[in-house]
């Protein structure tokens, strides 16, 4: 074989390796909707191991979005050894849908991955949820919100992840709150603000100060909270930034964020210093 050869021949395999470390599973059928989750593998598994998880929410009001949201996000902490999941749930506009559902999609995704554990080689005890606006609500609602579960999910499965990572949340949905003209007097079970209880999982919050739709006190009074009830709750304020500040297009605030996740997961005992990756 000569070297052109044997130069495309690496390069076929490496196509391989590429296409098995990434997949899409079905993990919901409801009605006539089927809703997917894409797998993102650390590049060097251990078949004999198991790994934390790291489950996306896109953002989009409840209304829209697609799971390639945190795509970049994904691909950086499966190459720095967690098993990523970019998440499917029924928004408005795809499917004539309300918040409800989407919040029990989310649970639903949860429990999906605690069931299959195994399948998947992660620890069903290192489940940790993300999102950003409103999908940062449904995994901050995982959490805390109390029911909004569907009534075919086995229920005997906690659909609790273990820590969160919320991207400017709307995690107040009362009056005056995010959503509160769809929600409506069922925010007290469906705003994470107004659910916060012990044993609420450690948290990362990350916001922008000129966030029109999450205000900065709105955030210091969800940290307030959860210290409170003796949950952890780190607070990063980003100095003059939006809403929606952190996503890859504002790339010097993507790279802030997913430094400042990835020091909150090494804390918690999920990420190891190595291997080290160049964020981008």
């Amino acid at each position: 074989m000569n070297f052109k050869s044997l130069f495309s021949f690496i390069l076929y395999l490496f196509s391989i390796q590429i296409v098995f470390a990434q997949e899409v599973f079905l993990y919901k059928e409801i009605d006539t909707t089927k809703l997917y989750m894409e797998v993102l593998y650390p590049n060097q598994m251990d078949s004999s191991q198991t790994y934390p998880a790291l489950v996306f929410f896109f953002g989009g009001g409840w209304n829209g979005g697609t799971r390639a949201h945190f795509e970049h996000q994904a691909e950086y902490f499966a190459k720095r050894g967690l098993i990523c999941f970019l998440v499917d749930y029924r928004t408005r506009n795809q499917h004539q849908t309300t918040p409800f559902e989407s919040l029990k999609d989310a649970k639903s995704a949860i429990r999906y991955l605690r069931k299959n554990a195994h399948k998947f080689h992660i620890d069903p005890y290192k489940i940790i949820a993300s999102g950003g606006s409103a999908g940062g609500h449904l995994a901050a609602a995982t959490a805390l919100s109390q029911g909004y579960n569907e009534e075919t999910d086995p229920l005997d499965i906690s659909p609790v992840p273990n820590a969160l990572i919320l991207f400017n949340p709307v995690i107040d949905n009362g009056p005056g709150g995010y959503g509160y003209e769809r929600i409506g007097e069922a925010y007290t079970s469906f705003s994470p603000l107004h659910s916060i209880k012990a044993g609420a999982p450690p948290t990362l919050f990350l916001l922008g100060t000129k966030d029109n739709l999450v205000p900065v006190i709105t955030a210091q009074y969800y940290k307030m909270v959860m210290e409170k009830v003796g949950s952890r709750c780190d607070l990063i304020l980003y100095e003059d930034q939006p809403h929606g500040f952190f996503n890859y297009p504002n790339f010097e605030n993507y790279r802030k964020t997913v430094q400042a996740t990835d020091n909150f997961l090494q804390s918690l005992g999920f990420l190891q210093k190595s291997p080290e990756v160049i964020i981008e």
